[in-house]
């Protein structure tokens, strides 16, 4: 499991302190839309900077360590944008995904914030993060984090006999449009807020599986759940919660699930007893104690005991090869009872 080496002398602890260098240089190339200015030329600084209206001594600082890292490219005294400059990062190419980019920017103030939510055990903004225009832009984010993830989890999922499935708090419907795509006898319905499920609207109206999709305009936490499903998709929702809150989730969903169907949990777990590891779904509970009034990161163990105090049967954790799922090791599946 991901776990991060102990520093073991104050240069090591130093480094480690310092490590926040890198992600401020290629933040600020973000905060100058760097890599958008540069496109598919070669620039000298002098030249760049003038079309960003910065200083060619701090952009050739800049440019330097970009290139080291390697996000741009140096021959001779021009710099041209690698791979991912050129496409991702570029908001003049097709596959710029500049919401999750945005989202991330956002966070460096709310990081330094840290201090203070540790104290308060409260968000950095409790309520600027519900209104409309940020639920939309929060929702494209998730979209274009989804976008690599969904089509690799799709095939791994086995939905054959399924015909419904619920996506709960599913925003964009990127999975579940990677799960219609790959099953062309099965319905599935986005339950979320109205702000979401008009980005959902529009990515579905350009998906070929889109007119399976419908959705259902619901707080869940706040209201009942309606319909009959054969299968819950809830996916990246459990951290955003409390203990309690999930487990009345769980409840509900018990209420409209088919007999034997099932709730898939795809989320980041603590998987040892310690709830240490990995270490990036610890990383990650810090976000949460950031940004949610009650959100954590819970340990597998944890959760399978408030599903089968919901009603849930055959809790079991369903692996995924490296790099397939959102998070390390896998996600959690749990069954209604046959009758």
């Amino acid at each position: 499991m991901n776990r991060i080496r102990p520093p073991r002398t104050f240069d090591e602890f130093r480094d480690l302190v310092a490590a926040y260098r890198l992600p401020r240089i290629l933040l600020t190339a973000l905060d100058l839309d760097l890599f958008t200015a540069i496109g598919d030329r070669r620039w000298s600084v002098a030249e760049l900077s003038r079309r960003l209206r910065v200083s060619e001594r701090g952009l050739e600082i800049l440019c330097r360590n970009l290139a080291t890292a390697g996000l741009l490219r140096k021959s001779g005294d021009r710099y041209r944008n690698g791979t991912l400059g050129r496409t991702i990062l570029n908001a003049k190419h097709a596959s710029y995904r500049g919401a999750y980019l945005e989202l991330v920017r956002g966070q460096w103030a709310d990081w330094s914030r840290l201090t203070k939510s540790v104290r308060s055990g409260l968000p950095v903004e409790e309520n600027s993060r519900e209104n409309p225009r940020y639920r939309r832009q929060f929702t494209w984010a998730m979209h274009h984090r989804a976008l690599e993830v969904a089509p690799k989890i799709a095939p791994r999922v086995d939905l054959r006999g399924a015909k419904h499935l619920l996506d709960l708090g599913g925003g964009p419907g990127t999975f579940a449009l990677s799960f219609l795509e790959r099953n062309r006898d099965l319905r599935a319905t986005i339950c979320d807020r109205p702000a979401a499920l008009q980005v959902a609207r529009q990515l579905a109206r350009t998906h070929p599986a889109g007119r399976r999709l419908s959705y259902l305009p619901l707080d869940f936490i706040k209201k009942p759940i309606s319909g009959r499903y054969d299968v819950v998709w809830y996916s990246n929702i459990l951290h955003i919660y409390s203990p309690a809150a999930n487990e009345a989730v769980f409840k509900k969903l018990s209420r409209v699930l088919v007999p034997n169907g099932r709730l898939l949990i795809h989320d980041a777990f603590c998987w040892d007893r310690a709830r240490l590891h990995p270490a990036e779904t610890n990383l990650f509970a810090v976000t949460m104690l950031l940004f949610t009034s009650g959100g954590n990161t819970y340990s597998a163990r944890d959760v399978a005991t408030w599903l089968r105090a919901a009603g849930f049967v055959r809790v079991r954790r369903i692996t995924m090869p490296k790099n397939v799922a959102d998070w390390e090791g896998g996600f959690l599946e749990a069954s209604m009872p046959r009758a």
